[in-house]
């Protein structure tokens, strides 16, 4: 059963694994917003990354560059390409199901308060041995010229104090609430008598 919107948390994801599981996932029809792109991690350390990332850079139409192939510096934009290349992007049926896939860096407004999944098949701690070298995509993306880091995370800490306050007042009202629950077990243990 497909559900309205899923929205998966990015952080320590592993880039290739992530991407092949939300491809599937689009393609039945099921929409998806990744947020958190800048700390989805790729094995292997920042120097090998940005090696590969070279010569990445280097891959460009002979005649007219500007004709593509474009190379994204956002990490968000990153992790979108590498879905696309896993859906037939050029189909009717690849194309609508990248249109149903959003990406971002943090989490913006409408889904810091909205409930946050992940896919346990491609988290680095269990899919990555441990001791192996792994680099974040914000600090490869960064390396390579993208410009909104420090932005990002002033705007993170910002949403991260909020979500703590919130989680605080959350836990109290948990509190309060076994306490009303015990305060009346007595009296609704006779009603749940009469009932049964």
């Amino acid at each position: 059963m497909l559900d309205k919107l899923v929205i998966i948390d990015g952080r320590d994801h592993l880039l290739g694994r992530l991407a092949s599981v939300v491809a599937k996932e689009l393609l039945a029809g099921q929409k998806v917003v990744i947020v958190r792109c800048d700390e989805v991690c790729v094995s292997g350390s920042l120097v090998r990354n940005r090696v590969k990332y070279a010569q990445f850079r280097n891959k460009a139409m002979n005649t007219n560059p500007n004709r593509g192939p474009f190379h994204f510096k956002a990490p968000s934009k990153m992790v979108w390409r590498t879905i696309r290349g896993m859906i037939p992007h050029k189909t009717a049926r690849g194309a609508l199901a990248l249109g149903n896939l959003s990406t971002f860096e943090g989490i913006p407004h409408p889904y810091d308060k909205k409930k946050r999944v992940v896919i346990p098949a491609a988290l680095r701690v269990l899919r990555l041995r441990p001791g192996r070298e792994f680099t974040v995509l914000g600090v490869l993306a960064n390396s390579i010229g993208w410009k909104h880091q420090d932005l990002l995370q002033r705007l993170e800490s910002k949403r991260k104090v909020k979500a703590e306050a919130f989680y605080q007042k959350k836990k109290a009202k948990a509190v309060l609430k076994s306490k009303a629950e015990q305060a009346v077990a007595s009296e609704l243990g006779a009603v749940g008598e009469i009932l049964a």
